[in-house]
């Protein structure tokens, strides 16, 4: 996956930055996703895609971005566009009061980017912020009623986080070499 357009992508984009909080590797939230795409038995354009996701969300990012230099394929950045749609209309500042109102993307592609973004972002969380970041109670919340959203019961999440952990030695490794 590493010598994917998509991987190189997002990696000259994250080069050597770390996540603010918790000094984590920003490349690693990639990482982590992809394993759990394997996991789950996404395609290889959903992995893609997910590498993408990060430069397409935000609207300022999405303004400065140059699309045709991130993929060749169209189906592609379709993913990582609706990707974008269906995640920014549910941001844990929104308030949600339940998992139904939550929207979910017609693409079965795209609910499984989202799995693996939501099973990496809950784990992070629980890893570095729980019960220390000042919106931890309504994080936990949030997590919480996407993964309900989607489908991912705590015993399931349990199994996705685990694999986050054990797979991306294969993502990471030296010689680069995974499959998708």
């Amino acid at each position: 996956m590493r010598d994917t357009a998509e991987y190189q992508a997002i990696a000259r984009h994250y080069g050597e930055r770390t996540a603010r909080r918790s000094g984590v590797p920003l490349i690693r939230h990639i990482d982590h996703g992809l394993a759990i795409l394997r996991a789950i038995g996404a395609t290889g354009r959903a992995m893609r895609a997910f590498c993408l996701h990060p430069l397409v969300q935000a609207d300022a990012d999405l303004a400065a971005c140059d699309l045709s230099a991130l993929t060749t394929d169209v189906h592609v950045m379709a993913l990582a566009l609706e990707y974008r749609s269906v995640a920014n209309a549910a941001l844990s500042t929104r308030a949600l009061a339940s998992a139904a109102d939550i929207r979910l993307s017609p693409l079965a592609e795209v609910n499984d980017m989202l799995i693996a973004d939501k099973v990496q972002n809950r784990a992070d969380f629980l890893l570095h912020h729980a019960g220390t970041h000042p919106r931890s109670a309504e994080l936990d919340r949030y997590f919480r009623l996407w993964l309900e959203r989607l489908g991912v019961d705590e015993d399931r999440y349990q199994q996705l986080a685990s694999a986050r952990q054990v797979d991306v030695d294969v993502i990471a490794s030296p010689d680069g070499r995974c499959s998708p």
